[in-house]
């Protein structure tokens, strides 16, 4: 059978996975973009087309601009605390030793605690009153009421949580690595350091890179956890463009202003991924 006339079969057994996917994502999308284009707010009387009114509304709000500036710093601080440590934690237990299976159900805990319920275990630690971290640290700060302190209090939480996540990937990037790759540098003179820089890394990136496109793409759409820990506050030091787009869709009832915040939203992520995947294709190539 040709290999043309096999692609050609298997394009038919994935189009109706793929046309119930378009249907689940395309018609939200479309419906979004269509209601951006209109006034609609359940506050101002019937709906009116207004063109990309929203849009320019958007591109002169400095709370749009507010958010989009802490999510980005957000994820930026996020997923390189989450690649760093997820990478320490993978060289760590690649590793044989005794418990290794059980340290294995214990790292990945985090991770498999839902992200609302890990966001309210956080907000009790955090109590400026009762919190352990408080405690331990022997200090009486308010990390969720301060705005110096709340971004970073949520990337903490998001990196303890995440973290799991990515260090899963990487052993499995690490345990794919030939081993007598390692032999032959020892053989050579070669040191773990200069076998970590010359073998390790080289050939861990492109699951690094894989790692780095989920974990980007999640933290970029973080609503649950900053949404439990502060809402957005205080003063909008940790509204992100997910709360954002919430508040205008849910409490301000502005259905057309929202739909152009997710929207908005919806492209930063997009350009996002257009990004990661040339980098993934340059690479492969």
């Amino acid at each position: 059978m040709s290999a043309s006339r096999t692609s050609e079969r298997a394009g038919w057994f994935l189009a109706p996975a793929a046309g119930l996917l378009a249907a689940v994502t395309g018609f939200p999308l479309a419906y979004a973009l269509w209601l951006s284009l209109e006034r609609r707010s359940l506050l101002e009387g019937p709906p009116r087309f207004v063109g990309i009114d929203n849009y320019l509304r958007l591109a002169a709000d400095g709370r749009f601009w507010n958010a989009l500036a802490n999510t980005a710093y957000f994820t930026a601080v996020s997923v390189a605390l989450e690649l760093g440590l997820g990478l320490a934690i993978a060289l760590l237990m690649q590793r044989p030793f005794r418990g290794r299976a059980l340290l294995y159900g214990v790292v990945l805990v985090p991770w498999a605690v839902p992200a609302a319920v890990s966001a309210r275990m956080w907000e009790w630690m955090y109590n400026s009153e009762i919190g352990v971290v408080n405690a331990l640290a022997g200090t009486h700060v308010n990390w969720l009421g301060s705005p110096a302190w709340a971004m970073h209090a949520a990337i903490l939480a998001d990196v303890w949580k995440s973290t799991p996540f990515v260090a899963l990937l990487l052993i499995a990037g690490l345990q794919a690595i030939p081993r007598d790759l390692y032999r032959a540098a020892a053989v050579d003179g070669a040191g773990r350091w200069m076998a970590l820089r010359s073998i390790t890394l080289p050939l861990l990136a492109p699951v690094m890179l894989v790692a780095l496109v989920f974990r980007t793409i999640d933290a970029f759409r973080v609503f649950d956890t900053i949404y439990v820990l502060t809402g957005g506050g205080p003063a909008d030091s940790t509204e992100t463009l997910s709360i954002y787009a919430y508040k205008a869709l849910f409490q301000s009832l502005e259905f057309g202003y929202g739909s152009a915040l997710a929207v908005a939203a919806f492209v930063c992520v997009g350009t996002v991924t257009l990004v990661y995947a040339w980098l993934l294709r340059r690479r492969a190539a």
